[in-house]
C-alpha cells in the first residue's frame, strides 16, 4: 500500500521566500509521485498547488482535504474532498497522513503542524521557506518546549527523512 504523505503550506502565492517555498513544495511533489507516495493536501493554492502540480508532472496521485466545497480544489487535484469544516479540516488532513511535511506557512498550517506535534505524527519542517516553519525552526515560537519533527534542508532531505521514517519497522499507523 503506498505512503500517504501531507503537505501543509499556505495558500498565498505572495511573500518573503514565497518563490523559493513555492518551487521546493512543487520538487516535494514531484519526489513523492517518483516514490509512489500519494500526496495528501489541502487541496487549495500556494503551496498544495505547487505540490499538486509537482506529482502531476511524475504522474502521481493527489488528495485535496478542501475546507468547502469541491470547486476550490487547485486543477491538479486528483481527488477532491469536500468537508464544508472550514479550518477543522486541517486535522482530517494531519490524521489522513503517514507523515507530515511542512513548507513556510501561516496560522492554518502551524494549526496542522500542532495537530502533528500533539498526536506525535511524524513531522518535517523544510528550513529555508520562511513562515511559522521557521519561526518553529529559528527557536521563536516553542522555544523551550520538547521538539518532536525533524529539520529538512532540501526537498530531497525532506523526501529522504519521510520514507526513512516510514520505512522504519517501528513505525506504527
Amino acid at each position: 500500500m503506498p505512503y500517504l504523505i501531507g503537505i501543509c503550506g499556505s495558500d498565498d502565492s505572495n511573500g518573503p521566500r514565497m518563490a523559493t517555498a513555492l518551487q521546493i513544495a512543487e520538487h516535494v511533489g514531484g519526489l513523492i509521485a517518483r516514490h509512489h507516495g500519494i500526496l495528501i493536501c489541502g487541496g487549495r493554492g500556494g503551496i498544495m498547488r505547487a505540490a499538486c502540480k509537482g506529482a502531476k508532472a511524475e504522474g502521481g496521485t493527489t488528495v485535496g482535504i478542501l475546507p468547502g466545497s469541491k470547486d476550490e480544489a487547485n486543477e491538479y487535484v486528483d481527488i477532491p474532498i469536500p468537508t464544508y469544516l472550514g479550518h477543522v479540516r486541517n486535522a482530517l488532513v494531519v490524521c489522513a497522513c503517514d507523515v507530515i511535511i511542512a513548507i513556510g506557512g501561516r496560522w492554518g498550517t502551524l494549526n496542522e503542524i500542532s495537530y502533528a506535534m500533539s498526536t506525535n505524527k511524524p513531522l518535517i519542517l523544510i528550513k529555508g521557506t520562511g513562515g511559522c516553519v521557521d519561526a518553529i525552526v529559528e527557536g521563536c515560537i516553542m522555544q523551550h518546549v520538547e521538539s518532536t519533527y525533524h529539520v529538512a534542508h532540501s526537498a530531497e532531505d525532506a523526501i529522504h527523512i519521510a520514507f526513512s521514517l516510514l520505512d522504519k519497522e517501528t513505525y506504527k499507523h
